[in-house]
């Protein structure tokens, strides 16, 4: 078998690290890491036609789409570390829609890469753009980051909002306030 040069580099991360990489608590761990980087990191290889997959349907709907409160899980390309929280998506169709499922795909395939939340936030709302043609896309992700909460600053209770507003949905004040009351759960059924 082949060795694993993502497992080599962690086992020497490790010899850097602790007095004992070789211990039996750490004996699998170049092999867990690897294998968890992989699958944290496993947008990289995904592309939005992929995930699309035909599910883009014609439909005269005017009405805003929206999906909220998406899980988020990405990997800070600065330090490594995670960041989480929630995204909000939404668009105003223009003759086309799309699954309601690929909305939340298209959120983990930027996710799941080194990324930094800025960036991200614009990637997701380029993407809806781009496969959609709306009248607008808006994008709000809410996000904790542990490297503020573990090292540096070390602050447990900031969260990130960063958002991309795009069409209507950034030039149409009353479109925008209908899009910012609905992601905050104003009127929201439980």
């Amino acid at each position: 078998m082949a060795e694993d040069q993502l497992e080599t580099l962690i086992y020497k991360v490790l010899q850097e690290l602790v007095d004992e990489p070789d211990r039996e608590g750490l004996k699998r761990t170049p092999h867990r890491v690897a294998e968890s980087l992989r699958f944290l990191t496993r947008g990289c290889s995904k592309g939005i036609d992929g995930i699309l997959n035909g599910a883009i349907f014609e439909e005269q709907v005017d009405e805003m789409v929206l999906v909220r409160d998406i899980e988020l899980y990405s990997l800070c390309e600065h330090h490594m570390l995670p960041f989480f929280g929630k995204c909000h998506v939404a668009y105003l169709p223009a003759g086309r829609i799309i699954g309601l499922s690929k909305i939340p795909r298209i959120v983990d395939c930027f996710a799941r890469r080194l990324q930094v939340q800025e960036r991200l936030t614009t990637q997701i709302a380029n993407a809806l753009q781009d496969a959609l043609k709306p009248l607008g896309v808006g994008v709000v992700i809410e996000a904790q980051h542990l490297c503020m909460m573990m090292r540096g600053v070390e602050k447990q209770n900031s969260l990130a909002t960063t958002s991309c507003l795009l069409g209507m949905l950034r030039d149409d004040e009353k479109t925008r306030s209908e899009f910012l009351t609905l992601i905050h759960g104003n009127g929201r059924h439980r």
